[in-house]
């Protein structure tokens, strides 16, 4: 079956079920494929990494490996056996580690799919073919691919041997009778349905030990950061959620994993060393930014409050209602004619522009805020973004709430709708960046994209003046009331009041029972009392 790339899909969030692939053996590709191998010494397993390429079941003259050497010493050299491309390209200067090397190999590639692959992988003999045959139906999906670590001794496997295995296709059987575990991201794949149902959540189970997409979209999200020594994939499969990404978790063939993953063997470590990396650069899940009041190199949400037609004080209101909430790591981005000041005699008191410089005085020294005439297509790298009328004050809580919203029900777009008897018509817009960037990248020249992140994702409208926002009414900017916060809070005095009451009405309960008990008593005494009055004359008679 010969492959035919089509119209891009319309991939509900991240149920990619509606795809179907071809059947391994049954179709022709037309895909070229880079392997890129980061790898820093260790050159006996990558001899059977490259073994197991050899013996791959994807075309030859479609498939290049590019291994990226970080400063071996000595410096790795091409085995005999291997496959037909194979080059090694140096690490580029500058950096060191596994994501640096990775990086300088996938700028080096040259096919129109990468798979990325660690230098201690080995391949089931369709592994490459079972990858690659899903991105001929899409451009931005992420393949995931399935691995067994096994606890690999060396020299317990010759090149040879590994190469002859896996070209008979018993590539599954080599360490079939050896102590091997799975990747504990199973489970999860597993319980959100093979991440069908798993959402923007998808994301987290991203190795970089084996995993693949369009060298297109790879450079979109921006590529690997050549900064994270350590966690690399993590942060880079964030982005690639964010740049629009389909999570697919390859199951159809797999690879052994030649030793123990460095969360394996040394956990606590890996994880305190990632955790303030992650902190800094990924939002998903929210839990891993735990600290209140903090700016991060990636926003949490990113505001944008077009100022062009807007007073300072209009202007000073909606950003002091901004960096006054509870998320507190938002980027405001204020979009005017910046370029329009000049410094030239003017008339202080006519100038035209002079609301203008008053916002560039008031917010130009402001860490949180920037000046823009402009703004991208999507908040990409944050999660969020939030377009806010200028002179609407948003509530304490109103952008938490709006994230657990989204959150939840998985919506692109929320609309909050300011309209009333007061205001004239306007709107706030909260908007998912996976969806957006998504609904760009497969948008033809007649589509609407508020109507493809419908489609993909769905939206909502809310009353946006219930609790969000309100209007500014005053010069000096005042706090909104945050009406879910003080239902909150009275919620719980009345809580508090009924527990108590049920205390008391339990004490009250036990006061009566004790007087009853007492009562019966002296009842049961006196009515004694009674009957020996009555029957001791009887009785002496």
């Amino acid at each position: 079956m010969l492959v035919v790339p089509s119209a891009q899909p319309r991939i509900r969030d991240n149920d990619y079920g509606d795809l179907r692939p071809p059947t391994l053996g049954q179709w022709e590709p037309t895909l070229t494929v880079s392997v890129v191998i980061p790898a820093y010494g260790s050159q006996e397993k990558l001899d059977l990494t490259l073994a197991g390429l050899a013996g791959q079941t994807y075309p030859g003259h479609l498939l290049e490996v590019v291994i990226a050497d970080d400063g071996s010493d000595p410096p790795l050299r091409l085995p005999e056996i291997r496959p037909e491309h194979t080059r090694i390209v140096p690490s580029l200067p500058g950096g060191w580690g596994c994501a640096h090397a990775y990086r300088s190999g996938a700028l080096a590639a040259e096919g129109d799919v990468i798979v990325r692959l660690d230098a201690d992988m080995l391949c089931f003999h369709d592994n490459v073919e079972a990858h690659v045959r899903w991105h001929h139906l899409a451009d931005h999906l992420v393949l995931v691919g399935h691995k067994r670590f096994v606890d690999y001794q060396a020299g317990a496997l010759t090149p040879q041997d590994a190469y002859d295995a896996v070209a008979r296709g018993d590539g599954e059987k080599i360490f079939a009778n050896e102590r091997h575990e799975g990747h504990p991201y199973e489970e999860f794949i597993e319980k959100t349905d093979l991440l069908r149902s798993a959402g923007a959540q998808a994301s987290r189970v991203f190795t970089g030990a084996s995993a693949s997409y369009h060298r297109s979209f790879y450079h979109d999200a921006g590529g690997v950061d050549g900064d994270m020594v350590l966690g690399e994939d993590t942060e880079f499969g964030y982005r690639l959620g964010q740049a629009g990404g389909v999570f697919v978790p390859e199951l159809a063939s797999s690879s052994w994993h030649l030793g123990w993953s460095t969360t394996m063997t040394n956990g606590q470590r890996a994880t305190r060393y990632c955790r303030p990396f992650y902190a800094n650069r990924v939002l998903i899940p929210r839990k891993r930014r735990p600290d209140p009041g903090r700016q991060w190199r990636v926003p949490g949400v990113e505001a944008v409050v077009d100022v062009t037609e807007a007073t300072w004080e209009q202007a000073r209101a909606t950003v002091s209602g901004l960096t006054a909430g509870n998320v507190s790591d938002v980027r405001i981005d204020l979009v005017g004619p910046w370029s329009k000041l000049h410094d030239r005699r003017r008339d202080l008191h006519a100038d035209p522009l002079l609301d203008l410089r008053l916002m560039r005085e008031g917010f130009g020294d402001d860490g949180r805020v920037r000046l823009v005439e402009s703004v991208a297509e999507t908040a990409f790298p944050s999660p969020y973004r939030f377009h806010c009328p200028a002179g609407w004050v948003p509530a304490p809580g109103a952008l938490q709430r709006l994230i657990q919203l989204v959150e939840k029900e998985g919506y692109g777009l929320v609309t909050l709708d300011l309209s009333g008897e007061q205001t004239e018509a306007t709107t706030a817009r909260f908007e998912q960046t996976r969806a957006y960037a998504r609904a760009h990248r497969i948008a033809g020249a007649d589509d609407d994209v508020d109507n493809l992140v419908r489609e993909m994702f769905a939206a909502h409208t809310i009353d946006g003046t219930e609790w969000a926002l309100t209007q500014a009414t005053t010069d000096v900017p005042q706090p909104p009331v945050d009406w879910h916060a003080r239902a909150v809070k009275w919620e719980s005095e009345a809580a508090k009041w009924r527990a108590q009451a049920h205390s008391l009405n339990a004490e009250i309960r036990e006061m009566k029972a004790q007087q009853n008990r007492r009562l019966h008593r002296r009842l049961r005494r006196r009515l004694g009392r009674i009957r020996r009055s009555i029957v001791g004359p009887r009785a002496q008679s």
